[in-house]
């Protein structure tokens, strides 16, 4: 077994612009990234996350649980992919920017009146 600050260096922060990744934040693997000898720089670690994005779109915490790896792990691997241009990351809307759930009934209690 790995020590997970083996896996990542010793960092605790992913890159060095310290991006945070949300647990619903959503990875998809990037078609211009790095492939054949820039891949083969990875670690296997950032090429089996690579892979799981490959195959679909999913959350940090999917990846933490399909890579079985610590969330925080997963966190710096995928700062690494992202500077590297290897992933695309959705980040959630944050609640501020959400609509008001009054407004929202208001367009529900409208579209039944039609």
């Amino acid at each position: 077994m790995v020590r997970p600050y083996a896996v990542t260096g010793g960092r605790t922060k992913a890159g060095p612009s310290g991006v945070r990744f949300d647990l619903i934040a959503l990875v998809a693997a990037d078609d211009g990234g790095p492939d054949g000898p820039g891949e083969a720089l990875l670690g296997p670690e950032h090429r089996a996350l690579l892979a799981l994005c490959r195959d679909e779109t999913q959350s940090v915490a999917e990846l933490s649980a399909e890579a079985d790896l610590p969330v925080g792990v997963v966190r710096v691997l995928l700062g690494d992919l992202l500077e590297a241009g290897c992933v695309r990351v959705s980040r959630p809307v944050p609640p501020a920017q959400l609509p008001d759930a009054r407004i929202l009934r208001e367009v529900i209690d409208g579209l039944r009146a039609l």
